[in-house]
């Protein structure tokens, strides 16, 4: 389970723990993927699952470093699970990749030791990134944002066009890029046709300001 890919929202403590009571129900694994925790709007904790002494019945934590460390392409992650899950993932490890890079790992490592005040400061460049996405989104005629997470905004159009021929529009008339709905939903889906999703993770305050510019320019 991501929340954030590809639309967007951050999943709260109270949405977290019923998908946790329903797969436990069920004799089912919660697997969360929290590659973008370390960018979380919340000062406290996502979910509280690891409080409960049987957690590791259900619950699978998988985390990477490729965006708290920009180790991105390194393949470089961790997992958290129950001792006999954990067992089965070793063997099937030792069957497959045998051992991650160790460029990767000791670029990690290294982050985990002495990159933590950093890390802060780039949450809050991030979150100040989301704040300029979400407060230009609201001024912007023709658009709805649906959700706006660490890296990604997810919104919908109102244009009498698809979204995949508006992703091409935007890129030839107003150089911006982004990707159009269709691309995360299933062929003909009228959802998709009218959504599009935008990184921002990549481009700072006054970039994004600069992005909306050439959106009210845009002539569809």
């Amino acid at each position: 389970m991501e929340f954030c890919l590809p639309l967007a929202v951050l999943g709260d403590n109270d949405r977290i723990r019923a998908f946790y009571e329903l797969a436990k129900s069920r004799g089912l694994a919660l697997i969360i993927d929290e590659t973008y925790r370390d960018f979380h709007s919340a000062e406290t904790r996502p979910h509280d699952l690891f409080g409960d002494p049987d957690w590791s019945d259900t619950l699978v934590q998988l985390y990477s470093f490729s965006k708290a460390y920009r180790l991105t392409g390194h393949r470089i992650g961790a997992m958290v699970a129950g001792g006999r899950l954990m067992s089965e993932v070793e063997k099937f490890l030792d069957s497959v990749t045998i051992c991650p890079n160790q460029l990767g790992q000791r670029a990690a490592l290294w982050g985990m030791q002495n990159l933590s005040e950093w890390l802060a400061e780039e949450r809050i460049e991030i979150l100040k990134r989301r704040a300029a996405i979400e407060a230009g989104f609201q001024n912007l005629q023709g658009w709805k944002l649906m959700g706006a997470g660490a890296y990604f905004a997810y919104a919908e159009h109102s244009f009498n066009i698809n979204s995949t021929e508006l992703a091409q529009q935007m890129v030839r008339e107003i150089a911006v890029l982004a990707l159009p709905g269709s691309m995360f939903t299933p062929e003909g889906s009228m959802d998709g046709a009218k959504q599009m999703r935008f990184a921002f993770a990549n481009i700072d305050v006054s970039e994004i300001a600069t992005m909306f510019e050439r959106l009210r320019s845009l002539k569809v």
